[in-house]
């Protein structure tokens, strides 16, 4: 399978990756840098949407592979569709992010280099509008053209050492607010702040999901004891954070669970 991505990246003289500091992002860049025949540069885009902690993540990740990494001031909360949440957030997000990308290209007066992402084998055919804004700029998936699936990076990842293996997914802190809502970065905070008060605690892969004052958590059902048994340290915490009310969904977490609404309607 290296084989086969590695014939993929050297067709590339001077590659850019949209670097998150995930286990994708990380491992193509860590794949694309033991290539002689490839110059490769990471490019983390700072935003409010993204989450203290991970971009602190991404950085030591970026030390251990040995990536030149840039790190970019970008702050959408302005742009009309993203600050009101809409259903083309995410393409709308992922061109602005993408034309940033290209200014710091035409800055540096670079020629003759792709843009690359983390794209993995196992994202198609779920829904990404990101996707779509990806494809119509030319951004290239050497991942999904090697056909790696999420798996296969976790896999060669933890044979390799990395100590990103295991790195749960992080998406941006939008997806934690329904469709059509006011994104402020007051609110943001608050979910950030929420997310780290139980990752604190030791639960792992959750999420806090705002629903105008109600925070609504999300955990594996593995957690749902501890979160009782820390029940006041919770609710004393979010209420500091500036939550009203405090809610455990017992359906547990899952990823997309603001496009239930949707559907329904």
């Amino acid at each position: 399978m290296l084989h086969r991505l590695n014939n993929e990246l050297i067709k590339h003289k001077e590659l850019i990756i949209a670097f998150s500091g995930g286990v994708d992002s990380a491992f193509l860049a860590s794949v694309a840098l033991k290539l002689k025949e490839v110059k490769v540069t990471g490019i983390l885009l700072d935003t409010p949407l993204m989450k203290r902690s991970e971009k602190e993540s991404a950085l030591r990740v970026a030390e251990e592979i040995g990536l030149n990494l840039v790190v970019i001031a970008f702050n959408p909360a302005h742009i009309e569709g993203i600050n009101t949440n809409s259903r083309e957030r995410c393409y709308i997000c992922k061109k602005a992010m993408i034309d940033k990308i290209k200014e710091y290209i035409a800055e540096k007066g670079l020629t003759d280099v792709a843009i690359a992402d983390g794209l993995n084998y196992s994202d198609i055919g779920e829904y990404r509008p990101g996707i779509r804004a990806s494809n119509e700029n030319s951004l290239i998936h050497p991942l999904v053209d090697a056909e790696f699936k999420k798996e296969d990076i976790r896999r060669i990842s933890r044979a390799m050492g990395y100590t990103f293996a295991d790195k749960p997914s992080s998406p941006c802190l939008a997806t934690r607010f329904p469709y059509d809502t006011l994104i402020t970065i007051k609110n943001l905070r608050m979910v950030e702040e929420a997310e780290d008060c139980l990752n604190g605690l030791g639960l792992e892969d959750c999420r806090v999901r705002l629903h105008k004052n109600i925070a609504r958590i999300e955990a594996e059902p593995e957690y749902i004891n501890l979160i009782i048994e820390k029940r006041e340290e919770i609710v004393e915490r979010f209420k500091e954070i500036g939550f009203i009310y405090v809610c455990l969904d017992l359906q547990g977490y899952r990823t997309g669970s603001m496009e239930e609404e949707v559907n329904i309607q």
